[in-house]
């Protein structure tokens, strides 16, 4: 094989990495438009998107919405993962990729195993309860049936903003109610 030859392949491989990158941030701006939808409903700003990589076309979505479910297991990632069965017709989803705006937890990382996701992409990090780096590393500590490939930090300052100031007022709220209820208390 020539140089020339070998710089073309090098070319080719840095075009397809472009491509996936700006791929992620289209997808990934999808499902921070779901994860708005979840801070409106006054859920945690969550917002997942399944693609089908061989069309790609978006096969499911969804946003957090447990608290307004009365549902444990709404997540952003298991609503979206249902929605992409029903589009396909079939559990096993491959081969897709599920963008999501936070590192997903054990049980939601299970279903995107189970539904044989091929890529997941995740903007930021959850250190409380995100399974496959922050809290756990479970893909790299268990032989699990299927193995998908995960990239991270697409989008993850918005996120992360997101994420914040939802909570933050979630706190001045709480703090709020609870300064009125001693006001109220003490006349």
């Amino acid at each position: 094989m020539g140089i020339g030859a070998e710089n073309a392949k090098v070319s080719q491989s840095h075009l397809a990495q472009v491509d996936v990158e700006e791929n992620d941030k289209k997808w990934m701006a999808l499902a921070m438009v779901q994860a708005a939808s979840a801070y409106a409903a006054g859920e945690v700003p969550v917002g997942a998107v399944v693609v089908d990589d061989d069309t790609g076309q978006v096969i499911g979505q969804g946003w957090n919405a447990p608290i307004g479910r009365c549902d444990p297991s709404a997540h952003a990632e298991m609503n979206a993962l249902r929605e992409a069965g029903q589009t396909r017709r079939n559990y096993r989803l491959t081969p897709a990729t599920l963008y999501v705006t936070l590192e997903p937890c054990m049980m939601c990382l299970g279903a995107a195993i189970h539904a044989r996701v091929t890529r997941l992409v995740f903007a930021t990090r959850e250190p409380k309860s995100g399974a496959v780096v922050s809290h756990g590393d479970l893909l790299a500590k268990f032989p699990f049936n299927w193995q998908l490939a995960w990239s991270e930090g697409v989008q993850a300052e918005e996120s992360r903003h997101l994420l914040q100031t939802f909570f933050a007022e979630r706190r001045a709220a709480l703090k709020a109610a609870r300064a009125g209820v001693s006001a109220d208390q003490n006349p």
